[in-house]
C-alpha cells in the first residue's frame, strides 16, 4: 500500500489521491448485488498526461487499474476485486468542443449524459442514448450502452466517431477520425467501444449527435396479453413506421409504477412509444400505429401532447428499477440483460415470465423491444443464500433461452463479472481471439482485471 502511494504522489497533487475510507467505499461498489472489493487507492486525473503516468507507472509495478464513472453499472464492472487503483474521471467533466455543422461533439469521460444534452440543446442538438441512469460519456461507452431510442438512433457503438484512449503501456491512440465513414484499417472503435476498460482507459469521445426533433409524441398503449403487445411492436415494425422508442412493461411493472407515482394506469402489459419527426408526417405516423394496435386488441390508445405529461411517462419507465429499490430497503436489485432475434421476443418473454413463477421470485418484465433487448428485475437479499441461489439460477435460465434462440446473454449491461461464465459458450472459438487481443494491448494483466475473462 505505501508502495502505490509513493508511486502516485510522485505523478500527482495530493488532492488527486485519495485513501479517505468513505471515498474508497464508494469505489468498492456498483448497483448490481455483486459483492464489493475496496480499491487501495483512488485518484482523479485531470487530463490525458495524468492517466498515462499512472498507467504506465501501474503497469510497470504490476498494480491492477479499474476505470470509474458514476458507478452506475449492473454487471459488477467498476469493483476492484484485485484492489489496486481505482480511477475515478469526475474532474475530467469538460465538453470540449461543439461541432454543430459537423453533428459532432468532443468530450471528456466524465462529462454524464444530462450534462451534455443540457449544453447541445443550446445548437438545437441532443445526444441520443438513454440508458435511463444518468451515466458518464465514458462509463457508456465501456459498455456499449443503449437504452430506449435505440430502435431508431442506435447504441453506443453506433455514436461513437473517434475516442483517445491511453493504452496500458501509456501509449495514447486515437481510435477514428471525424468523419461519417471509413474504409482504412481495423475498426478500432468498434474493439474499444464495449471493451469495459480491459483494453485501456478512455480520455476523450467525439460522438455523434442529432438535431432535435421538431414534434415529439409519445404514449402508452395497453393489451390484454404479452402476444398482443409483441405483435404490435414487431408490426410496426415491419410497416416501417419510423419509432423513436418502444418500451414494453409487464403488469407487475406497471403494478409498481402506480404506487411509486400514485398514477392509476391499468396493470397490464403496456407499451410506452414515442415518435419524433415534423406534425404533418406524425399525424399519419400515429393513425397508421394505432389502426395496427386495434388490429391486436388493444385496451387503450392514449397520446400524451404535453411536454410535462411526455416526461412524467418516461420518468416512470426510468425510474421503475429505482422504483423496485426503494420499495425492498435491505435488499439488492439483480436487472438481467439479454437481447433475442425481434421474432423470438414473445416466445422469450412468455417464458421468462414462467421461470420467475417457477422460483418463486417477485419479478417485473421489461425492455427495449423494438430491438429485442429485454430485462428482468429481481430484488434480492445477497446475505441469503437461497435467495441469491433462485436468482442465480432465474438469470442462468434466461441467458441459455436466449442464446439458444441465436440471441446474446448481454444486450446492453456488459459482462462485467455477471456475465463471464457465458462468454467460451456465445462465442466459441472466437472467445480465444478475443483474449488473445487482450493478451495483446494488456500482457501484464493490469486493466481491470477479472472482468469479461478469467485471470490466467
Amino acid at each position: 500500500m505505501n508502495n502505490i502511494l509513493e508511486i502516485l504522489s510522485a505523478l500527482l497533487e495530493p488532492d488527486q489521491i485519495s485513501t479517505n475510507e468513505t471515498i474508497i467505499d464508494q469505489h468498492s461498489r456498483d448497483e448490481s448485488y455483486h459483492t464489493p472489493h475496496n480499491p487501495d487507492v483512488v485518484v482523479f486525473p485531470k487530463n490525458a498526461d495524468d492517466i498515462r503516468n499512472v498507467v504506465s507507472a501501474a503497469n510497470q509495478h504490476g498494480i491492477p487499474i479499474v476505470p470509474f464513472g458514476l458507478g452506475s453499472s449492473l454487471e459488477g464492472h467498476v469493483i476492484p476485486y484485485q484492489g489496486g487503483i481505482s480511477i475515478d474521471f469526475q474532474l475530467m467533466n469538460k465538453i470540449i468542443e461543439v461541432r454543430p455543422d459537423d453533428f459532432l461533439v468532443r468530450v471528456q469521460p466524465g462529462v454524464t449524459r444530462s450534462q451534455l444534452n443540457k449544453e447541445l440543446k443550446k445548437y438545437g442538438l441532443f445526444f441520443t442514448v438513454d440508458p435511463g441512469a444518468d451515466a458518464t460519456i465514458g462509463g457508456m461507452a465501456s459498455t456499449n450502452a443503449s437504452g430506449t431510442t435505440s430502435v431508431r438512433y442506435g447504441v453506443m457503438r453506433d455514436v461513437v466517431r473517434d475516442m483517445e484512449v491511453v493504452l496500458a503501456d501509456g501509449r495514447i491512440i486515437h481510435t477514428g477520425s471525424l468523419t461519417a465513414k471509413s474504409s482504412s484499417g481495423y475498426h478500432l472503435n468498434s474493439l474499444f467501444v464495449g471493451s469495459e476498460g480491459t483494453l485501456g482507459t478512455f480520455s476523450e469521445l467525439t460522438l455523434k449527435v442529432y438535431g432535435i426533433p421538431e414534434t415529439i409524441l409519445a404514449g402508452r398503449i395497453v393489451f390484454p396479453e404479452i402476444e398482443n403487445a409483441v405483435s404490435t411492436v414487431t408490426n410496426i415494425l415491419h410497416a416501417g413506421i419510423p419509432v423513436a422508442r418502444m418500451e414494453l412493461v409487464d403488469a407487475r411493472s406497471i403494478q409498481q409504477v402506480n404506487k411509486t407515482n400514485e398514477t392509476d394506469y391499468l396493470e397490464k402489459p403496456t407499451v410506452f412509444i414515442e415518435f419524433h419527426g415534423n406534425e404533418a408526417g406524425l399525424k399519419q405516423d400515429v393513425a397508421f400505429a394505432e389502426s395496427i394496435a386495434e388490429d391486436n386488441n388493444c385496451d387503450e390508445f392514449i397520446f400524451e401532447h404535453d411536454s410535462k405529461k411526455r416526461a412524467q411517462l418516461w420518468e416512470a419507465r426510468h425510474n421503475l428499477a429505482y422504483s423496485f429499490s426503494h420499495a425492498s430497503p435491505g435488499k439488492k436489485m439483480m436487472v438481467t440483460d439479454v437481447c433475442v432475434p425481434i421474432s423470438e421476443l414473445a416466445g422469450a418473454i412468455i417464458d421468462a415470465r414462467k421461470a420467475i413463477e417457477a422460483y418463486g421470485l417477485d419479478g417485473a418484465l421489461l425492455g427495449h423491444v423494438g430491438d429485442g433487448n429485454y430485462h428482468a428485475i429481481v430484488m434480492l437479499d445477497p446475505n441469503d443464500p437461497t435467495e441469491l441461489d433462485k436468482a442465480t439460477k432465474l438469470n442462468q435460465h434466461l441467458v441459455h433461452y436466449a442464446l439458444e434462440k441465436g440471441g446474446t446473454c448481454t444486450g446492453e449491461h456488459g459482462v462485467g463479472t455477471g456475465k463471464m461464465k457465458y462468454q467460451q459458450m456465445e462465442h466459441g472459438p472466437a472467445f480465444e481471439v478475443m483474449r488473445g487481443i487482450k493478451h495483446s494491448l494488456d500482457p501484464n494483466g493490469i486493466m481491470n482485471p477479472g472482468k469479461i475473462f478469467e485471470i490466467d
